[in-house]
C-alpha cells in the first residue's frame, strides 16, 4: 500500500508510521556481505530493508598531489542506476549521485580514517590512491547510510594486490595479506525530521514527506567527521544537538552488524 506526503504527516502526529516501527526503528533484513567481487581490492552488498547497493575498492599507483607529496589519495564514485529507481536517468552524475559521493567521501576523508601517509611508495613520485564505487541495486529510502555502511565494508575487506617493488607493475589478479591502513572507522547515520519527529531509515514516501534532514558521519568513540543537511525547513540548536546523539547511537548498533560480518 502506497502511503503519500500528507498521510505519512498525519501517522507522524500519532507517533506512528506506515509499516509499524518506531521512529528509531532500521528495516530489517540488515544484510552485509563482503567479497562479493574477484576482481575489485575490496567489496560489498549491503540491504537495508529493501534498498540494496553495492561497494567497489579499487587501488592504482599514480603521482601524489603537490601539496599533499608524501600522501596517497582517495576518490568516492557513485552510480544511480536506473534500474533501482525509475527516477534515475542513464548519463553522467546528477545532483543526487554527486551529494551521495560527497556525503560518504566527507565522513572518510575528514575522519582520516585511512593513513595517507603509509599509502605513500616514493615522495613526489608514486602513492596508492582508493577509489570506492557505489553502484545502487534498488533504492527504497535511505540510501545515505547505506551507501557509508558499504564503503566502510568494503575497504575493511580490500587487501593490496600484488606488486612488483622494481617495474612497479601491478598484478590485479593476485592479492597480498596486506590490508589497507585503517586508523578509523566512520558511519554515517541520517535523521530526518518529519512534523517535529525524528526519524530513522526512512522509506522513499517518508524522504518526501520530510521537512529536513541531517546526515552525521562518526567515529566508534562518538567524534562526529561530517555533516550534511538536506531539505529546505531549518534545524534548531536543538534539534542538531538531539541529531547528534540519536546518530553517534544509532552508529554504534551499524558498526555491531558490520563488525559481525567481518569478524
Amino acid at each position: 500500500m502506497m502511503y503519500n506526503k500528507q498521510s505519512i504527516i498525519e501517522l507522524a502526529k500519532q507517533s506512528q508510521r506506515f509499516d509499524g516501527r518506531g521512529f528509531t526503528d532500521y528495516r530489517q533484513p540488515i544484510l552485509i556481505t563482503t567479497n562479493i567481487s574477484k576482481t575489485a581490492e575490496g567489496s560489498a552488498r549491503v540491504q537495508i530493508g529493501d534498498t540494496v547497493i553495492m561497494a567497489g575498492v579499487k587501488l592504482a599507483i599514480e603521482k601524489p598531489y603537490n601539496d599533499t607529496p608524501d600522501e596517497g589519495g582517495i576518490m568516492v564514485n557513485v552510480e544511480l542506476t536506473p534500474m533501482s529507481n525509475p527516477d534515475f536517468e542513464p548519463g553522467p552524475p546528477g545532483i543526487d549521485a554527486v551529494e551521495l559521493a560527497r556525503v560518504v567521501d566527507r565522513g572518510i576523508r575528514e575522519a582520516k580514517a585511512i593513513d595517507m601517509k603509509k599509502l605513500c611508495l616514493v615522495p613526489g613520485e608514486k602513492a596508492w590512491f582508493v577509489t570506492i564505487d557505489l553502484i545502487t541495486v534498488n533504492v527504497a529510502g535511505n540510501l545515505f547510510d547505506a551507501a557509508g555502511l558499504a564503503a566502510l565494508a568494503a575497504l575493511k575487506s580490500a587487501f593490496f594486490p600484488v606488486c612488483d617493488p622494481e617495474t612497479g607493475v601491478i598484478d590485479y589478479k593476485q592479492k597480498t595479506n596486506k590490508a589497507l591502513p585503517l586508523l578509523k572507522e566512520p558511519l554515517p547515520v541520517t535523521v530526518f525530521k518529519i512534523c517535529g519527529s525524528l526519524f530513522l531509515d526512512v522509506t522513499l514516501e517518508e524522504e518526501k514527506a520530510a521537512e529536513a534532514r541531517l546526515t552525521i558521519s562518526s567515529d566508534p568513540d562518538g567524534t562526529i567527521s561530517a555533516l550534511q543537511k538536506g531539505g529546505t525547513a531549518p534545524l534548531t540548536l536543538e534539534d542538531i544537538e538531539r541529531m547528534i546523539d540519536l546518530a553517534t547511537e544509532k552508529a554504534a548498533f551499524l558498526r555491531k552488524e558490520l563488525n559481525r560480518t567481518i569478524a
